[in-house]
């Protein structure tokens, strides 16, 4: 964005607020990190952040700016902030207390395990992706709700009525956001047989003004009504129209019976820290807590980072963590998942048992591994800081970028195309490459398998970092990377968010490096020891929070994306 329709838009926002504090808002325009005093929001988008810091100094605490950060998101970052989607929230308190809010999306009640197969059993190609049958249940405005009222502080009018000023009023885009929309723009025509905000005559152009009438008073319908002003009533109405417009299954008894669920988070240290994340149904957080196990015993401090041993050990140790979700992972309501199995200390030892520092082990001689049986990419995260040390680390989606493109008629949101990440066949990949087992199929009410990451990390047991990513099926090995480089190789939050990532996920049998990112010496080495490299695109884009000895908070907010942190 032009620097001083920049610099205009940060004064306006701020300007419009009665804060309490004096302290001026701290921005990083210049895609470097930023350290604040009191609070910090770090998300995909600036405006966003900049709603969460408001929010913080009305008085607000880091639940109140992380809800009105997500109804931003919704409003200024389309592609993956959304009210038709769902998502994980971990909060942690300034005492120590933590909780997840799981508002993952679920099948409708009348999805069916063979719903995306042609009558000879195959996949029906864009089925699961580009229609309305693609969309689970939305979580988001339920999970949104449920965490406001168990921790807000503020009245959710106050945490809502943002969104709902960007929406009618209009933001300035971007060029990477015009650049977005224009590159989407057939699949919203193909899909969508009314006229949407995000389509006009011309391409658009940085610098112009979106306004999204719809979505505002779908907004406002929140806002006044809370969940009913979603699950039932014109939204409600609207939403079911337009799934019956597109052959789509979601009921009205689907909207009125979604809620949101409060779990456990997972626990467990990594060299004296304290790692706390999200349990099933995402996979993300048993992924990093077994990778962090599964090196935990091994020298890498000092073999360095991305040296040849570092880097052999960590994708062995991915191999070996996504062999384990395609076979035990899926929605602990339809299933057992054995999570204290599969993150034992013992247990993730003799995974790496036959781990050979010399080889590659082909994927096709590691299947998963046998825990002890008792009687279980788009996508956008944000973590908030306030000044009472209250911490929110959150990662949400519509699975890929823009959802399935298709735009509620009158209600101005995007639908989700997140029943792709059922294993639509078992043993068939979806759209990430992943390829899941039969305790990810379809069934009716039944939660997606989510690789959703996000965490927050304790040190002697205070608040240290908050950490999450978008990305798809390299979200858990992103969060994983940044947390050993802080931990293990000392780097600041600036620098182990830009460093360099890989990623491996068992199946297909490729390492993904990003590009320019490998030096062809490391690039022979790896090769001859029998790994089949793959230069791709950035891997994950990172936010996170650390908090400084002396209090303040550091901001980490990954140069991959156009990701703004806020501070005060």
């Amino acid at each position: 964005m032009n620097r001083c329709i920049s610099l205009f838009l940060v004064i306006i926002l701020i300007s419009a607020c009665t804060v309490k504090s004096p302290k001026q808002v701290i921005v990083n325009a210049e895609k470097s990190g930023i350290t604040a005093d009191s609070g910090m929001v770090v998300s995909a988008n600036l405006l966003s952040s900049l709603v969460g810091i408001k929010i913080l100094q009305k008085g607000g605490n880091a639940i109140d700016a992380a809800v009105a950060t997500e109804f931003a998101l919704a409003v200024c970052f389309p592609e993956a902030g959304n009210i038709g989607g769902g998502g994980f929230m971990v909060i942690r308190t300034n005492d120590g207390k933590s909780d997840v809010i799981d508002y993952r999306e679920k099948a409708p009640l009348l999805a069916s395990r063979n719903m995306f197969l042609d009558k000879s059993g195959n996949v029906k190609v864009g089925l699961s992706t580009g229609t309305h049958l693609a969309s689970g249940v939305p979580g988001t405005v339920d999970g949104l709700i449920t965490a406001h009222s168990r921790y807000g502080k503020l009245s959710f009018k106050d945490v809502i009525q943002p969104s709902i000023d960007l929406a009618e009023n209009g933001f300035i885009l971007t060029r990477e956001q015009a650049e977005d929309f224009n590159s989407n723009r057939s699949k919203f025509v193909a899909r969508n047989s009314g006229k949407t905000a995000f389509v006009k005559d011309s391409l658009w152009k940085e610098g112009e003004i979106m306004i999204q009438k719809d979505l505002s008073e779908t907004l406002k319908r929140i806002r006044d009504y809370g969940r009913d002003g979603f699950y039932s009533g014109r939204t409600a109405h609207l939403l079911l129209r337009e799934m019956k417009k597109g052959n789509g299954i979601m009921s009205e008894r689907d909207l009125s019976e979604y809620k949101s669920v409060l779990r456990v988070p997972l626990y467990s240290d990594y060299k004296g820290y304290k790692i706390i994340t999200v349990p099933p149904p995402s996979s993300g957080g048993i992924i990093l807590l077994q990778l962090l196990g599964m090196v935990e015993p091994f020298p890498i401090r000092e073999w360095g980072f991305n040296s040849i041993q570092t880097i052999h050990l960590m994708v062995e140790a991915e191999r070996r963590a996504f062999a384990d979700r395609s076979e035990f992972m899926g929605d602990p309501e339809s299933m057992i998942v054995t999570v204290n199995q599969l993150v034992n200390k013992k247990y993730l030892i003799n995974r790496m048992s036959n781990y050979n520092k010399n080889e590659a082990t082909p994927s096709s001689q590691t299947t998963h591994g046998y825990p002890e049986q008792h009687e279980s990419e788009e996508t956008t995260h944000y973590s908030v800081v306030d000044s009472k040390g209250n911490a929110v680390s959150v990662t949400t989606t519509l699975n890929d970028t823009f959802g399935n493109s298709i735009v509620v008629d009158s209600a101005g949101f995007l639908l989700n195309n997140q029943m792709d990440d059922f294993s639509v066949k078992p043993g068939v990949p979806n759209m990430y490459g992943l390829v899941g087992g039969d305790v990810n199929s379809i069934q009716p009410g039944k939660k997606m398998l989510s690789s959703m990451t996000p965490a927050i990390v304790e040190k002697d047991g205070k608040l240290f970092l908050v950490v999450g990513s978008p990305g798809g099926s390299t979200i858990p090995t992103s969060v994983f990377q940044v947390i050993v480089n802080v931990l293990d190789f000392g780097m600041s939050l600036e620098e182990a968010v830009d460093a360099a990532r890989f990623h491996h996920q068992w199946l297909p049998e490729l390492v993904y490096f990003e590009k320019n990112r490998i030096d062809s010496l490391a690039y022979q080495k790896l090769t001859n020891m029998g790994y089949e490299l793959k230069v791709r695109s950035s891997i994950g884009r990172v936010n996170a929070i650390m908090l400084l000895p002396d209090g303040k908070k550091v901001s980490g907010a990954d140069k991959r994306g156009n990701n703004s942190a806020c501070g005060y």
